[in-house]
């Protein structure tokens, strides 16, 4: 794939999330709270993913290999339904825009730092000057 294919498919998964959280929020009201509404969220998730390893026809890795992998690497999924428990109290009381706006700061700001620092076997990129006037430009905006 292409920079520009993966340049799009990141901005509509970017554009998706504010929708989410609205929606998520909504769920929450229907559902009787914050908790059920990220249960119910996730156990749909699980199906749409089942469902699109079907369809792909993904080979699932045998328990012993995933009695192998680090507890670390399962972290993952503790954030990301911190996030989306988070994200789902938050924008019906601090707002949507409120709620994406510092998620997305905290984002920019934790990128550089784990680029800077290659954290997590991520790729080393330093922080350039040019990177942190940016960077700054947007926090402070």
């Amino acid at each position: 794939m292409s920079t520009i294919t993966y340049a799009a498919w990141a901005l509509a998964a970017g554009a998706l999330i504010p929708l989410m959280a609205i929606v998520n929020a909504g769920l929450a009201r229907v559902s009787g709270g914050t908790i059920q509404a990220t249960v119910l969220l996730f156990g749909t998730g699980l199906i749409a993913s089942l469902v699109l390893a079907a369809a792909a026809k993904t080979q699932f890795p045998a328990f012993l290999t995933l009695a192998r992998i680090a507890p670390p690497q399962y972290a993952g999924g503790v954030i990301v339904a911190f996030y989306v428990l988070s994200i789902t109290f938050l924008a019906p009381r601090f707002g949507v825009g409120n709620a994406i706006l510092f998620a997305v700061t905290a984002q920019l700001v934790t990128s550089a730092f784990i680029d800077h620092y290659a954290l997590a076997g991520a790729t080393l990129r330093p922080l350039t000057t040019m990177r942190a006037i940016g960077l700054l430009i947007v926090v402070v905006g």
